[in-house]
């Protein structure tokens, strides 16, 4: 009977921990380059001193969808989005380098080119800095181009380039601040073949109904792990009735 208590009670709890990974996942159906998080169940064998006789239910977030979503069109400028497999190079909050799938990139008063988010962009030789502008490109490759103040609208002049980086997914991993790491906190290396699109963002990968299904279903799970413990502690009261009598 405790086994059955012990079951349902793990199940209920780490289904609630699924729960609130697709509640996330749905929560962020309209945030631009957001990447859905997996989650799978599992049963879990308890190891102590003894012969492992009982199991657990474990909930996980395994990996993270790296497919690319829907490419939103915006016709501005600095709104820049990876075409294809491949990433954009930001600068995290910590120092460290982190990716992500699109930009609606800004300058701030200093002249630094920051993603949506806030962060930093990362070019050949670090953050990248614009100078004084009239105008601003950002070419399928990523290069940035400007028109100085004064100069002939003819005139645009190249600063600098976005680090554009395509890893293998399988090193990669969604950290809690949202941005893209690769394991090990190595940079990955700039890769001349990952292209971007200007005037586009990239919508997030989520399905709703898929999200909003996986919900359902893992609520009405939680309602069996109830009822489970209900009837495990019906089962008790029983027995114990039954001991009484004798």
């Amino acid at each position: 009977m405790d086994k059955m208590l012990y079951v349902a009670m793990t199940g209920a709890s780490q289904n609630a921990l699924a729960q609130k990974a697709h509640a996330n996942n749905l929560a962020n159906v309209s945030t631009n380059g957001f990447q859905r998080d997996l989650e799978q169940a599992r049963s879990m064998p308890v190891f102590g001193d003894s012969f492992p006789a009982r199991a657990f239910a474990m909930s996980e977030r395994p990996a993270t969808d790296f497919s690319a979503g829907p490419m939103v069109e915006t016709g501005r400028d600095l709104d820049v989005a990876v075409s294809g497999n491949g990433f954009i190079a930001v600068q995290a909050p910590d120092g460290s380098e982190a990716y992500v799938r699109t930009g609606s990139l800004n300058i701030d008063a200093l002249g630094v080119l920051r993603a949506g988010n806030g962060m930093p962009v990362i070019g050949n030789s670090g953050p990248i800095a614009i100078p004084p502008e009239q105008k601003v490109e950002v070419g399928d490759d990523g290069t940035i181009s400007i028109r100085a103040m004064g100069e002939d609208p003819r005139v645009m002049a190249e600063v600098d380039r976005i680090k554009l980086v395509n890893p293998d997914v399988k090193t990669l991993n969604k950290g809690t601040d949202g941005l893209i790491h690769v394991k090990g906190g190595q940079p990955a290396p700039a890769d001349a073949n990952v292209r971007v699109v200007s005037g586009f963002l990239e919508g997030s990968n989520v399905n709703a109904v898929e999200e909003m299904t996986s919900v359902l279903a893992l609520s009405r799970q939680f309602e069996l792990h109830v009822k489970m413990m209900k009837a495990a502690e019906e089962g008790d009261q029983a027995m114990a009735r039954v001991l009484q009598i004798g």
